[in-house]
């Protein structure tokens, strides 16, 4: 049987406040990537979320991103790579050290909104997002966008990594995602990020904004779980593939990884 992992990226609170919805998300998917506390979250927040996706056997992830707490992560900061290496090492060592105290694992990692897009084409970035990694904890997976230089720099460092593809965003012909300033980068619509899913299990491709199609080998499905509408995303895509045959699991934690 075919089998995918779904993940969302989750703990994006503060203090007693979270996302609506967030429980809702965190029941269907199989892998929860959590805010480390510089784009969203704090360390009660990660706590929390830790404890709730280890409860319900979820695989744990680390989402580090830029420290733009106003910007949530999605404002492009031009840190250098040494900077981008000390960010991304503090806050992956932070959720190791909230999930030891939960007793729960951490397993991988994958950055957040602008550093992610940027280290998906950058070099320099990508390998200091790779080497902070390997100076934390080398056994860390990299979750990152299929055919990016996260991908590459991973595997020329020796490093682990999942190919990732997103339902909810739309993709550009080059196979990186259509900048959220442009209309149509958000997809809301459940049956048709479901449909998408399922292409992407089965044919392995996606349409892209201006009408092609491309070819994308994920491991794993992201939904985007600050969406307003990411639980009934998330709960469509689900019902969507197991329909199909297509079982749900987390790709960190199968035989290989």
């Amino acid at each position: 049987m075919p089998v995918i992992d779904l993940n969302a990226d989750l703990g994006e609170g503060f203090g007693r406040w979270s996302i609506p919805g967030a429980d809702d998300v965190l029941a269907l998917v199989s892998s929860a990537s959590i805010a480390c506390g510089a784009h969203a979250g704090d360390p009660l927040v990660m706590r929390a979320t830790v404890r709730a996706a280890r409860a319900r056997g979820i695989v744990v992830g680390a989402h580090p991103g830029y420290p733009d707490l106003a910007g949530f992560g999605r404002r492009e900061l031009g840190l250098g790579a040494e900077a981008i290496a000390a960010q991304v090492a503090a806050q992956v060592g932070a959720l190791l050290g909230i999930a030891r105290l939960e007793g729960a694992t951490v397993r991988y990692v994958k950055a957040h909104g602008a550093l992610y897009n940027r280290a998906a084409r950058d070099v320099e970035a990508a390998r200091a997002i790779v080497a902070a990694i390997r100076g934390v904890d080398a056994s860390l997976v990299l979750l990152a966008l299929a055919g990016s230089e996260m991908i590459r720099a991973a595997e020329a460092a020796g490093t682990i990594a999942a190919r990732e593809a997103f339902v909810d965003r739309a993709y550009r012909a080059d196979g990186t995602l259509l900048p959220r300033s442009e209309p149509g980068a958000v997809l809301d619509e459940p049956v048709r990020v479901a449909d998408r899913a399922l292409r992407l299990v089965e044919d392995g491709r996606v349409e892209t904004a201006d009408g092609r199609t491309i070819r994308v080998r994920a491991y794993s499905l992201c939904v985007h779980g600050d969406s307003p509408d990411a639980p009934r995303l998330v709960a469509a895509v689900r019902e969507r593939l197991e329909r199909a045959g297509i079982g749900i699991a987390p790709f960190a934690a199968r035989d290989g990884w």
